[in-house]
């Protein structure tokens, strides 16, 4: 258990021969000497003892936290474990223990020290539900972490990730957000000056490391991980705002072109390893958008949040019944997020991207509504149940940087009028093709069907997935949806042992506006595409034997019947001999057909979508290396 000291007493080193140090140490600072340094230099903070747990305090009402506080209730519930864990080793003081966030969990990543914003809210915020606001054990737990924190920054302003010696642009963004909001914080309450003006100095290293336009491990031409670079961003704008320096304003004015100009793809999403990748670009990347936006009022954050924007509305699937959002995944570069649900109640990572709302309305479609957000709320506040602690690792201090700005939501009324913006909503017929660094990416809408294709000479990363992406219909909403990162979830055609065509380039010819073809690089496999209203032909050549292998998105209520008669059941696996599948929703019909009797199997994934609304299965035709595969949408 972290036990707090009186660490004027400590005697290891103190005032300015402390802080001598910590400019002298060499590259991989995590020393015993550099965190002793730390804590003598603060010389202001006395032990305390443990933060009380917060169930001997006594009960704290669901009712008692304002809407938009909601969110951090459960930070509260998990805030004195978090403390009381913290080292009190002198090998690795300050360092936060028990895993709370981010891998590997050891003291030389600086990341896992980001929960400092945590401690740094829960000090500085009175409420009357917030026992722990001005608590002394708080604040030499902050003490504390911020020492370990400040310890592990290199000589030229960079923190470790992965290993001590590490430079890591990840640490270094992320830090310059976390450690300027903590100050922000710290200033509200008065606390820690010693420490405030060690973090004055560090921010400004680590700006004059991120900001520097020839510092490689952060500026490429087209930027490696551009969520990242809006981190460091976006922490460096509110730094500036709090300690003006006009040499850094300016370069950060010029570091924000560099981001319009090398961090978004013409196609509109952000790069993430040369890439899309929709958690990085939702849920990460413009978020720091909108708090750099917040923080600077640089307009150009705006107009590239409204070519993202424009992406969003090719790439997330609208289910007819309003429950929300399957994505177009398979060429994510990253993560596999299959999924939004239409209202995401607290604590949520897409919360920030509201601020734009007013700016660029349409971003509104995949945001909550204002009403179904308050609805939600109030439900969350009746619930009988405890406030639920947080679950580790899953615990991010992003989540209370989303509660420092009011919010920007649409109303339910402008939220329908952006989703009826949507280009497959809006319109029956378009053929969208978007291009970048030998990737193309195909939207193509036909009366009663929607489908998306991920093709090119290369493709973003292993784990992104080529060929047919997705299929939707405006009543039956997603049929398929192919997985990345996984040979047995994508849509391809599959070799024995499992060899997909998919995991890999796939090079794409158009052959009419409504016909296309593409291949392996050995053209091992070659698929030929023609759409129609309401009807899909897939013609495969192969040069063996394989299957051809469906993901189909299923719900409970749907009836999947095989031309012999055999039904498929939701959750179950069947093996048959049939020429086609009937899947029966909604008052219609998606009848796939394949010319003639194969052996096809059927089997449920452990894939669960929209709250567990859906489930994927796996249909799996086999063939002898010839397979023409008709789906028609009858509606």
């Amino acid at each position: 258990m972290f036990e707090p000291r009186d660490i004027s007493r400590r005697g290891l080193l103190t005032g300015a021969g402390a802080a001598a140090l910590l400019t002298t140490l060499p590259t991989g600072v995590a020393s015993a000497a550099s965190r002793a340094a730390g804590r003598a230099a603060a010389g202001s903070v006395s032990a305390a003892g443990p933060l009380p747990d917060l169930a001997k305090l006594g009960p704290i009402a669901r009712t008692a936290f304002a809407p938009a506080e909601q969110r951090v209730a459960s930070y509260l519930v998990s805030l004195a474990p978090m403390v009381n864990g913290i080292s009190d080793a002198d090998a690795d003081y300050g360092f936060f223990t028990g895993g709370w966030w981010r891998t590997p969990a050891n003291a030389t990543n600086a990341r896992v020290q980001e929960h400092v914003l945590t401690l740094a809210w829960f000090y500085a915020k009175a409420r009357s539900w917030n026992p722990y606001s001005r608590d002394p054990a708080l604040l030499v737990g902050l003490d504390a972490a911020l020492g370990h924190y400040l310890g592990l920054q290199h000589p030229d302003g960079s923190w470790p990730e992965y290993s001590g010696s590490e430079h890591s642009l990840a640490a270094t963004g992320f830090a310059l957000g976390y450690l300027s909001k903590v100050q922000s914080l710290l200033r509200s309450a008065n606390a820690l000056p010693a420490r405030r003006t060690q973090i004055t100095a560090a921010l400004r290293k680590a700006m004059t490391w991120l900001l520097n336009p020839s510092n490689e491990s952060v500026w490429q031409n087209d930027l490696t991980f551009a969520n990242q670079v809006t981190a460091g961003l976006a922490g460096s704008a509110l730094a500036l705002r709090q300690d003006p320096n006009a040499t850094l304003r300016s370069q950060l004015t010029s570091a924000i072109g560099r981001l319009a100009a090398n961090g978004q793809s013409p196609a509109g999403f952000f790069y993430e390893e040369s890439g899309a990748d929709m958690n990085y670009n939702f849920e990460v990347m413009l978020p720091e958008m909108a708090d750099c936006w917040r923080q600077s009022g640089d307009s150009r954050l705006v107009r590239m949040t409204s070519a993202y924007t424009d992406w969003l509305g090719y790439n997330m699937l609208r289910e007819p019944d309003g429950s929300g959002w399957i994505t177009n995944i398979a060429p994510s570069s990253r993560t596999s997020t299959l999924f939004y649900n239409d209202t995401r109640p607290d604590p949520e990572r897409t919360a920030l991207n509201g601020q734009f709302v007013p700016d660029v309305p349409s971003l509104g479609a995949f945001l909550p509504a204002r009403e179904d957000l308050a609805a939600a709320r109030k439900a969350w506040a009746a619930a009988p149940a405890p406030i639920p602690a947080l679950v580790k690792p899953d615990t991010s201090p992003r989540i209370i940087a989303h509660g420092l700005y009011d919010e920007r939501f649409a109303t339910r009324k402008d939220k329908g009028k952006a989703i009826a913006r949507l280009p497959y909503l809006k319109s029956k017929h378009f053929t969208e093709r978007r291009i970048d660094l030998g990737q193309e990416f195909l939207f193509l809408r036909r009366r009663d069907l929607y489908l998306g294709g991920y093709f090119g000479t290369r493709r973003a990363t292993t784990h992104s997935r080529t060929g047919l992406t997705f299929l939707w219909h405006p009543v039956a909403g997603t049929v398929i949806q192919s997985l990345n990162n996984n040979d047995h979830g994508c849509w391809a055609t599959v070799f024995p042992g499992q060899v997909a065509d998919a995991d890999g380039p796939q090079p794409v010819e158009f052959l009419g506006r409504s016909a296309f073809r593409f291949r392996t690089p050995t053209s091992s496999v070659v698929t030929t595409v023609t759409a129609a209203d309401g009807r899909l032909t897939r013609s495969v050549r192969a040069t063996s034997a394989a299957g051809e292998q469906i993901p189909l998105v299923l719900r409970a209520s749907d009836t999947v019947v095989f031309t012999n008669g055999t039904r498929a059941p939701y959750g179950g696996s069947v093996t048959t001999t049939a020429d086609g599948l009937d899947l029966h929703r909604r008052g219609g019909v998606v009848r796939f057909r394949w010319g003639g009797p194969r052996t096809v199997s059927f089997r449920p994934s452990s894939v669960y979508l929209l709250d567990g609304a859906r489930r994927t299965h796996i249909l799996l035709v086999q063939h002898d290396g010839n397979l023409d595969l008709s789906i028609r949408l009858a509606y």
